[in-house]
Formats: structure tokens, C-alpha cells, sequence
């Protein structure tokens, strides 16, 4: 069932039933322990589903939103080199959350977009919105359009930073995201950015960022498209396209606990991919998972009976 509504968004190769010439390895779901709650792992060019868990309970995505917000500033054309000032609105829409950009210091737009996806700034995410036609209201509304011409009927969007819990989706909606996503060459080149020197104007002065997800510094890893997110409600999330042993995978980890139980995750998924074998997750994890499964399983259960 979910494979099907994948193939709408993956590459061509799914319609060109291409067969592989090695013999497929049985791999066992069972096999694979996770940290996150919710996850799911796809393969980006035949839109087979290799690993799901729990990958329909709504949930907070907290930054991964801003992967939706970079689409939608994309889509509208608004040229990447104007200039935009970071304002006292902007700080208002993220309720005052600690920045190190200055009130009105300027950056061009793809600086900013930048900023919100490799290092996840959320003012730039707000001034995104705010500099969108017809401002955040207008932005927050194409953002949801995005999301229902993308199939992702388990989604919504309040907000271009993510740091409202009211932003919410699905690991299976957020596959169908990254698949999107990952096709538009200046969200692969931003969100993969491991480092990099931001030259704000009036006052004129720089800040040096580094990406938040550590995979794309690492060698071993041939990351094409990333983001992490995290909230209080939401744990620690992690949506990335990646090059696995000659295969291009779209990973979805959401709700995980421990700062960095996400990528401790992508690394039991690729070890189960090579091996059959997962590894372990800490005790702590795995109570924690048992703790959220059984409230979400409670709110559907109260959710049926409505």
C-alpha cells in the first residue's frame, strides 16, 4: 500500500521495472532495532518500501518543516540574490527563540535559506515567510497546498520554522517529502552544506555555521539531502537521502531519544542493509518508545470511539 503512493514522486526507474542482476537479500524487519518511534526507509529509485515502523502516526516534525518551507520559496521564483532584513516580526513569529542574527542585518534570500536548512536557523525560516507575497499567512497556506499536491494527506503546516507542535506529518508522508525535495538541485546543495561563513550587511558583520546533521561530514556517508528537526514534543528527528552500497534511499527517523539517536539509527539501518543484523538500542530507547507507542495507540484508540 505505501509503495504505491510513492511512485508518483520517485525516479522514472520504477515505471522502467528495471530488475537487478544480483539476487535480492531477504531481510527481516525483526531484526532491525531503532531508537526512533517512527521510521521508514525506501528505496529512491524502484519506491520499494525496505523498512517501515509506525510510519502512519502523526506527529510533530518540528524542523523538518523547513524542508517544505525551502519548496515553497523555490516554487515561488523570488530570486535567490535580493536582499531580505531579518525583523522584530520575524523575532515575534518565533516567539523571541534565541538567534544569532541580528534585527534588521540583511543577508540575499539564498544565504537565508541556506542558513535554515543546513544549520535549521529559524529566523531566517521566518523571514522566509514573512518575504514571501502577502506574507506568513500566505506562505503557511501554499506550504499546505504543497503538501496535498504531494499526497501527504496526514500533514499540516502553521508555520515556516517548525517550532510550533502544530506542525505535523507522517514518516510515510514525510518519504514523499524528501523524494520531492531531494529533486530540486538547491535544496540537495544547501541542506548538505557541512560548514559555512554567513557576511550580514548593516551591520556589517559574519557568523560561522556548521550543519546539524554530523552524517554529512563523514566520509562513510554519501549524503545527497538532509535535515534534522527537534522539539520537546516531537524528540529528535531525521530525514536524509542517501548513496548506500550503489543504492539511493530515502530515510525517515522521527521521534527518537537522545540527542544522537538519529544517527545512531541510520547506522543500524545501513549495517541491517549490508549484514541482516541491526545492532542494539540503549534500554533508555527502548522504554521511551514503549512510552510514546502506547500513548499514540491511546489517542487512536480515543480518536476511533469520537
Amino acid at each position: 500500500m505505501i509503495t504505491l503512493f510513492l511512485s508518483l514522486l520517485l525516479s522514472p526507474a520504477m515505471a522502467a521495472g528495471a530488475a537487478s542482476d544480483k539476487p535480492k537479500t531477504t531481510l527481516n524487519p525483526a531484526n532491525l532495532q531503532l531508537a526512533s518511534v517512527s521510521a521508514m526507509v525506501v528505496d529512491a529509485d524502484s519506491g520499494e518500501v525496505l523498512y517501515q515502523k509506525y510510519a502512519d502516526i502523526v506527529k510533530p516534525i518540528a524542523s523538518l518543516t523547513k524542508v517544505m518551507t525551502a519548496m515553497v520559496v523555490l516554487d515561488s521564483k523570488q530570486s535567490l540574490r535580493e536582499v531580505i532584513r531579518f525583523s522584530q516580526a520575524d523575532r515575534k513569529a518565533i516567539n523571541n527563540y534565541f538567534s544569532r542574527i541580528r534585527v534588521d542585518s540583511e543577508l540575499p534570500r539564498g544565504e537565508v535559506l541556506r542558513l535554515a536548512l543546513m544549520s535549521s536557523e529559524n529566523l531566517a525560516a521566518a523571514s522566509l515567510g514573512r518575504n514571501y507575497p502577502g506574507g506568513m499567512s500566505a506562505f503557511v497556506a501554499k506550504m499546505n497546498a504543497k503538501a496535498k499536491a504531494l499526497g501527504m494527506k496526514n500533514s499540516h503546516f502553521v508555520d515556516s520554522s517548525g517550532l510550533s507542535h502544530h506542525n505535523v506529518s507522517t514518516a510515510a508522508d514525510m518519504a514523499k517529502l524528501i523524494a520531492a525535495a531531494a529533486k530540486y538541485p538547491v535544496i540537495a546543495e544547501y541542506s548538505t552544506t557541512a560548514t559555512h561563513t554567513a557576511n550580514f550587511r548593516r551591520p556589517s558583520y559574519r557568523l560561522a555555521y556548521v550543519n546539524t546533521n554530523q552524517l554529512v561530514r563523514y566520509k562513510r556517508w554519501d549524503v545527497g539531502m538532509s535535515k534534522t528537526g527537534y522539539l520537546n514534543e516531537a524528540g529528535r528527528c531525521l530525514v536524509m537521502k542517501a548513496e548506500v552500497d550503489g543504492k539511493s534511499l530515502l530515510f525517515v527517523m522521527l521521534d527518537s531519544f537522545g540527542k544522537t539517536s538519529p544517527i545512531g539509527d541510520a547506522g543500524r539501518i545501513k549495517r541491517w542493509l549490508a549484514s541482516g543484523k541491526g545492532g542494539n538500542v540503549a534500554s533508555s530507547a527502548q522504554l521511551y518508545q514503549k512510552q510514546k507507542v502506547a500513548e499514540y495507540l491511546a489517542e487512536r484508540a480515543t480518536a476511533s470511539i469520537r
